[in-house]
């Protein structure tokens, strides 16, 4: 068992940048910095996939071979390059087993909320005993930052007296209007790209596991988008992209307040080719889910329960490689769908990459 540290490390966020609004009678235009550019653009020599194949009941099937999988990169297939099985429970002498990050989001729910999956998350850690399947990490998203456990831990009862230590924890509240919700949703896009780049920097597959219905999606006559806007939305979803696959994250997303309206995901889902057509909604925690081979679970009441739902997709996961074509031009959408030859089965992964010349 690995030691459980009782601090928190605190990752402080960079301000959001948002305009003033232009002094007129229509909705007012408001443009966020959201992800910032990063090195990693450019030519990819090789890209990574971490491949889960289910059967019917949606359980990981194990013993598959590369002769089992098709790559299919926009539609054509790409050679894989390399392949490697991981039990996620222990993991090999590559990959440690799966990590499951809970993150609880005190930026997007009310202070009643919060509470309540406080102790639901507690429940969950209670169970058998706080003997702990996978090494699970707690982080607390605020307005004063991302709370880091420094070390993942198999002990549950630990992980309660963690818990304990967030104290009292402010939300954001939605009461400042179109301006507030920009900067939720810059602040929280903002927080995901942290954590992907704290993640990529240790080896393994990660669960992150986003408790919460998410930032605010902006759509509607109240939000204008602008040029700049779109273009700095388009950014973000590039470079937002390739931080979670490099971090071999897989996003679910649950909550449990019954009621509680999300956009339909699935409309936004689409990728984004064009930078004119970008969208804020397409940065939507339920579609990046969805995007990076993870879930997103019904509304319940039982969170304890839909935390081990999701951790029931750990279990034996492929990775395989394959190197990129050359692209025709900066930041072009490439289509990924990875076949396997099991009848009846299902394979979650990335959907895509944007590709570089």
């Amino acid at each position: 068992m690995r030691r459980l540290y009782p601090a928190f490390f605190v990752l402080f966020l960079t301000p959001p940048f948002i305009a003033s609004a232009q002094q007129t009678a229509a909705p007012p235009v408001a443009t966020p910095s959201l992800v910032s550019p990063s090195s990693a653009s450019g030519a990819q020599s090789r890209i990574s996939l971490d491949v889960l194949v289910t059967d019917k009941a949606g359980k990981p099937i194990a013993g598959l071979e590369p002769p089992d999988f098709t790559l299919l990169d926009n539609g054509q297939p790409r050679k894989i390059l390399g392949f490697r099985r991981t039990d996620g429970t222990v993991g090999n002498k590559l990959d440690p087993p799966v990590e499951v990050i809970i993150v609880v989001d005190a930026v997007n729910l009310s202070y009643q909320a919060i509470t309540q999956q406080r102790l639901r998350i507690g429940d969950f850690l209670h169970r058998n005993g706080g003997h702990l399947a996978q090494p699970v990490s707690i982080f607390l998203f605020t307005n004063q930052g991302l709370r880091v456990q420094p070390q993942p831990s198999r002990d549950g009862n630990a992980l309660v007296a963690v818990l304990g230590q967030f104290g009292p924890v402010r939300s954001m509240g939605s009461e400042s209007g179109v301006f507030g919700d920009v900067e939720r949703l810059d602040t929280s896009v903002q927080t995901m790209a942290t954590i992907a780049d704290n993640e990529a920097r240790k080896p393994g597959r990660k669960m992150l596991i986003w408790i919460g219905p998410g930032w605010p999606w902006l759509v509607g006559s109240r939000y204008v988008q602008s040029n700049e806007s779109r273009q700095s939305y388009f950014r973000s979803i590039v470079q937002l992209s390739k931080k979670l696959r490099e971090a071999r994250i897989s996003l679910y997303s649950i909550y449990t307040l019954l009621g509680t309206g999300v956009v339909a995901h699935a409309a936004y889902a689409k990728p984004v080719r064009d930078p004119r057509k970008a969208d804020p909604a397409n940065l939507g925690l339920q579609v990046l889910a969805t995007q990076t081979g993870g879930r997103v679970l019904d509304p319940s009441n039982d969170l304890a329960g839909q935390i081990e739902n999701c951790i029931a997709d750990i279990g034996t996961y492929y990775t395989l490689s394959f190197a990129p074509p050359p692209a025709a031009q900066v930041d072009e959408y490439h289509d990924l769908k990875v076949q396997a030859s099991q009848p009846g089965s299902s394979v979650r992964t990335y959907t895509g990459y944007y590709d570089q010349p």
